[in-house]
């Protein structure tokens, strides 16, 4: 067979290019959502952290998660509610936030290792071990696929998504009474809107901006390997 693995392949790379629009724009609409319902936002950002925090807890008492890395979870979801102290304004160069994407990828690496080990065997199947049994991980309780991809999902990733999803850049925000924090400056009185402005100042998503960076990117880069003509093109035809 020649054609059909040729047409497996192109199904592969067009249903991964729809994937990645649908992510971008569902993280675009989601930046949207949270920049017109902060308050909602933030409400259900803290109601989150806090219910995580719980089922850590529940974990450690019921199922045996090691309390170390309980307590580095604990933790780190703790970090993650003190960027909600200037919601949604975050300044890149805070420490808290770059605390918060170092605690990711160390929770991620640590979570990996522990369940890419099969689990130790019982006290009761410790007993029952001899010479002529050797020692046997205890396979019968080790996690499924589909637990581990779901306490990773709602545990590790859930929270950190969430606030990336929700927190705007400083480097965006335009000097407003209140916006110092973000931007370091301080906003001087203006007696005049710009024009076609509405007087209202948008903050925009870490995930909006960088939807809109690869857009403009991935734009700029077609009309320059000469794919499309675009309007800087149109200007000098």
């Amino acid at each position: 067979m020649w054609i059909l693995p040729l047409v497996g392949y192109t199904g592969v790379v067009v249903g991964f290019a729809f994937l990645t629009l649908a992510i971008a724009s569902g993280l675009y609409y989601l930046s949207e959502l949270v920049e017109e319902h902060t308050v909602i936002a933030r409400r259900i950002l803290s109601r989150l952290i806090y219910g995580v925090i719980a089922v850590q807890i529940l974990l450690w008492l019921f199922d045996s998660f090691p309390l170390t890395l309980s307590l580095l979870s604990i933790f780190s979801h703790l970090v993650y509610a003190s960027n909600l102290r200037k919601f949604p304004i975050v300044k890149l160069s805070d420490p808290l936030f770059v605390l918060s994407c170092l605690l990711v990828c160390l929770n991620h690496w640590v979570w990996f290792r522990h369940f890419s080990r099969p689990p130790a065997p019982s006290s009761s199947s410790r007993d029952a071990t001899s010479w002529r049994r050797p020692y046997q991980p205890d396979y019968e309780n080790m996690p499924t696929f589909t637990e581990v991809a779901s306490y990773f999902g709602l545990c590790v990733w859930l929270v950190p998504f969430a606030l990336f999803v929700s927190l705007s850049a400083g480097d965006n925000v335009l000097p407003s009474i209140g916006s110092e924090y973000a931007t370091g400056t301080t906003a001087a009185p203006s007696t005049s809107l710009p024009e076609g402005g509405s007087g209202r100042n948008k903050n925009v998503g870490l995930a909006k901006a960088l939807v809109d960076g690869v857009r403009e990117w991935a734009s700029e880069t077609g009309e320059l390997l000469g794919l499309y003509q675009g309007d800087r093109t149109r200007r000098f035809l």
